[in-house]
């Protein structure tokens, strides 16, 4: 059986030829990885993307590359809607989306929306 100087001693051995085939590889790969993101049209931007937004990439096609971004420079503002219907207890809804829950308990009590309506 071994003992554990015999371990750390392989251990050192294999370590130093990993190294080795480590650094007689990098440079292989490094230039297949060149040449599979010039293949996809991966850029160094693409490979930092914001955290969060995972590891999708849309691939660039001839017909993309260069072209300006007008859709993502024009951003659609959004701003606050003033409310439209006000509950007894103040609450508030602007009318869009799915009804509050005191909403649709008000309309099954027999209640109208135009009941709540806020009048401008």
């Amino acid at each position: 059986m071994s003992n554990l100087i015999d371990i750390q001693s392989q251990i050192e051995k294999l370590q130093k030829q990993a190294n080795e085939i480590k650094s007689r590889e990098f440079d292989k790969t490094v230039q297949d990885i060149l040449a599979k993101m010039q293949a996809f049209g991966i850029t160094v931007k693409n490979l930092q993307a914001p955290k969060g937004r995972g590891t999708k990439f849309k691939a660039k096609t001839s017909k993309t590359v260069g072209a300006p971004k007008a859709a993502a420079a024009k951003k659609k503002s959004t701003s606050p809607v003033l409310p439209k219907y006000r509950g007894p207890n103040g609450e508030t809804w602007s009318g869009r989306g799915l009804q509050p829950k005191w909403m649709v308990a008000l309309v099954a009590q027999g209640k109208t929306k135009e009941d709540f309506a806020i009048q401008a």
